[in-house]
């Protein structure tokens, strides 16, 4: 049986668009390929720039949660992306 694995917090609570994701994407950029990151907000906006932001960044989003206006998202990190060759 494996260990679970860890999860990095994000608290952008209060922050407005767009700086829960940017504080998500300098993150995760950080983090090794499958790593978790959790993010909490209160932005109504990031309800719809979270999503996609993982669907064009290359990363999962695990879960999404509304509770009493605290949105909170569940994000593995995606594979890193190979550069074109020029």
């Amino acid at each position: 049986m494996s260990a679970p694995a860890s999860i990095t917090d994000i608290d952008a609570r209060g922050l407005l668009c767009p700086l829960p994701v940017l504080r998500a994407a300098r993150l995760l950029r950080e983090l090794s390929p499958g790593a978790l990151l959790r993010l909490r907000a209160t932005d109504p906006a990031s309800w719809i720039d979270v999503p996609h932001f993982c669907t064009t960044s290359g990363h999962d989003l695990i879960s999404a949660d509304d509770s009493d206006g605290i949105k909170t998202y569940l994000i593995r990190r995606g594979p890193d992306r190979a550069t074109p060759e020029d």
